[in-house]
């Protein structure tokens, strides 16, 4: 299966077995992106929470009683 990189665009072949290859051909809505571009964007991040000033913003999930 050949997939696109959302962000860089680069164009790889992914084996069409694999559990992401049939994710994105049943939902369409899911991206892919290549390994480089996922390194990258994590260490990006890491970098940003050393830093002290980065803040995650996640919601509070309230269990309900029924």
């Amino acid at each position: 299966m050949k997939v696109q990189c959302v962000i860089c665009d680069k164009t790889e072949e992914i084996d069409d077995e694999l559990p992401l290859a049939k994710k994105l051909r049943n939902r369409p809505i899911h991206t892919y992106m290549c390994q480089a571009c996922h390194d990258r964007i994590k260490e990006r991040t890491e970098a940003r929470i050393a830093t002290g000033k980065f803040r995650l913003y996640r919601s509070v999930h309230r269990d309900d009683e029924w």
